[in-house]
């Protein structure tokens, strides 16, 4: 029998003052939902510590609609930092629940968000705090079923054999089916063997051991999963055809630590079709689902209410993009008038619509705006389908410089497909140019406050996009286009950051690796490796002797491309988005050609309205 419901706060009070940030351990926070009385209880993990975990977005939109249903209570768990882990272990105290300080094994269901592709070593850390095995097939009938999901499931094969069942695409209405379905089942007394298959029943739910991998000649190069007992031969993701009925405040809780993103997050629209082919995740959130502006002024209003925060921001993956962005700024910035209030928005669109919107935001307080070219020359953002031009940039920096803003940060990609040296001097000459147009535009007396900074992060290929086909650029190459790209900045006063190219070849092994690559993670959590994401904790050394002893080599994992007619790892994962579509926008790509955003024209023929019956919804025209 699973061990009853118990507080064991007392076992990790003594280890408060030896650890840094004690806070990150309490409970009792203001705004928690749980319900100790519940009869199927579940507990949602973020794989990072407590202030980067907690304003997840995903998480509580999960952790509120579990504890509306009726007999579930739902609980929240992190994952300890490394001197709280080392003195738990020491101590043998297991991982708790946060609510309720109750071992997160003896939960009925554990659910594991996969936010990014380095969390993947926090995953076993996890488990093997809780006392949980790590790998599926170890399990028995008194060992919580262990769920995942999140925006890095579209290949799950690398960490599939540590998971039960996985869910692919949004959460609303499936997470509650599948715990509903796992509650009756466990009543009725059923296996777990009978569990797991029964949960492949329900649309969007992956069981990794109801598939065996092929492998061998024609079947790819990491082995492509074939189902058995029945199980859906493609696995298509749930997406929530009225966004605007969920609730637009799931965030209850008031945290005592100050957290990373430490302000009321309200969500305006779900999706994006402009179409990006680097980007994964506005193939795998479409359709465009946007909430009224009655809906968004509302929910802000009653989120400050509740959590007393002085500053919201309207989430989005393109906010500026929303129809009636425009009229709720204003909205909002009449009703928050006089409040100290701030109201901030992501990155703005290169025009001058965007600019006008930043203004609405910013009042008085012009502090920093954020543009993504992505792409230093046109006929490289050409290729990756930006549909933004280099005017576009200067007239959007233009105008920002004009009504007052002074720092100015530029987002691009390194290793692009296509990409030459051309390319990336093209970013420095970019930087260049903004900075010579600030010192154009600001007064003389104002020039010392001017900022303009670039960052460049690591082209990734992602699944599920018309660029999944790709190898990346052999981490050597990218190491000397950044040299490259730094000596070619031209003003000392453009700063340039870049993401480190040997954390970006792992991020590419585990995205386009197959389930060859979970014993890659086991042997590199072995070695130490956790919070990976974390740059002090990162250390490729553990990743190739783990890779070494499994007979994997890294670059050829990240770099090797796939054939169009190649079976692919995730293959039997679907997005909605046809394959057929995908190779369409990637022989676009290779000819520079453009495809436009759907929302805006006509539909382009990507299939997800059709496959997964769902439309773009906008509350109101888009100009």
């Amino acid at each position: 029998m699973r061990m009853p419901y118990e507080n064991r706060f007392a076992e990790i009070e003594p280890l408060l003052a030896r650890v840094e940030k004690p806070s990150r351990y309490i409970d009792h926070e203001w705004g928690t939902l749980a319900n100790a009385e519940a009869d199927y209880r579940v507990c949602l993990i973020y794989p990072d510590v407590y202030e980067v975990g907690l304003p997840n977005q995903g998480i509580a939109i999960l952790y509120s609609v579990l504890n509306k249903q009726e007999g579930i209570s739902c609980e929240r768990g992190y994952v300890p930092w490394v001197d709280m882990a080392d003195l738990m272990r020491e101590a043998g105290v297991p991982l708790l629940s946060l609510e309720g300080a109750a071992p997160v094994a003896s939960f009925d269901a554990v659910g594991l968000h996969i936010p990014h592709e380095m969390a993947v070593t926090n995953l076993l850390e996890t488990l093997d705090l809780a006392g949980i095995p790590l790998l599926s097939a170890d399990r028995g009938e008194d060992d919580p079923i262990v769920l995942a999901g999140g925006p890095s499931v579209y290949n799950p094969e690398p960490y599939a054999p540590f998971i039960d069942a996985i869910l692919i695409g949004e959460g609303e209405e499936h997470l509650p089916e599948v715990c509903q379905a796992h509650r009756r089942l466990r009543d009725a007394g059923a296996p777990r063997a009978e569990i797991l298959r029964a949960l492949a029943d329900i649309p969007g739910t992956y069981v990794p051991s109801l598939y065996d991998i092929v492998v061998g000649e024609g079947a790819g190069a990491h082995g492509h999963a074939v189902p058995r007992d029945g199980a859906p031969a493609v696995v298509h993701k749930r997406v929530v055809a009225d966004f605007g009925a969920t609730d637009p405040v799931p965030q209850s809780i008031v945290p005592y630590a100050q957290l990373v993103h430490d302000r009321l997050s309200i969500e305006v629209l779900r999706g994006c079709a402009r179409g990006c082919r680097f980007c994964q995740a506005g193939m795998t959130y479409r359709p465009v689902r946007e909430r009224t502006s009655d809906q968004i002024v509302s929910a802000v209003v009653a989120g400050l209410e509740r959590t007393g925060y002085d500053e919201v921001s309207l989430t989005s993956l393109s906010t500026t993009d929303h129809s009636c962005c425009t009229a709720v700024l204003d909205r909002l910035n009449r009703r928050l008038e006089d409040t100290g209030i701030r109201v901030s928005i992501p990155s703005q669109r290169l025009d001058s619509f965007g600019i006008d919107m930043a203004a609405r935001v910013a009042g008085e307080k012009k502090g920093g705006l954020t543009f993504a070219p992505e792409a230093g020359s046109q006929r490289l953002r050409d290729i990756i389908n930006k549909n933004v031009t280099e005017d576009d940039l200067e007239r959007a920096t233009r105008a920002a410089f004009e009504a007052g803003w002074r720092r100015c940060k530029l987002y691009f990609m390194m290793g692009l497909p296509g990409e030459t040296d051309e390319d990336i001097v093209a970013i420095a000459e970019l930087a260049d140019r903004t900075y010579e147009l600030a010192r154009e535009v600001v007064p003389k007396g104002q020039r010392g406050g001017i900022s303009v900074s670039v960052s460049c992060s690591v082209f990734i290929p992602k699944a599920s996009t018309p660029f999944q086909w790709c190898g990346q650029t052999p981490d050597e190459e990218v190491k000397r286009r950044q040299q490259l790209l730094i000596h070619s900045v031209r003003n000392r006063a453009v700063r340039v950051h870049y993401h480190d190219a040997d954390t970006s070849l792992l991020e590419a092994v585990l995205s386009r690796g197959g389930r060859d690559i979970a014993p890659v993670i086991l042997g590199a959590w072995r070695r130490g490796a956790r919070f990976d994401a974390w740059t002090e904790q990162f250390d490729l050394a553990r990743w190739e002797e783990a890779a070494a002893e499994a007979g994997i080599d890294l670059r050829a994992v990240a770099g090797t491309p796939y054939g169009l007619d190649e079976p692919l790892p995730w293959n039997h994962i679907s997005s909605g988005v046809s394959k057929g579509y995908l190779a369409r926008e990637y022989r676009r790509a290779l000819d520079g050609i453009t495809t436009p955003d759907c929302s805006r024209t006509s539909c382009t023929g990507c299939g997800v309205c059709p496959t997964l019956h769902v439309d773009n919804i906008l509350a109101g025209d888009r100009k």
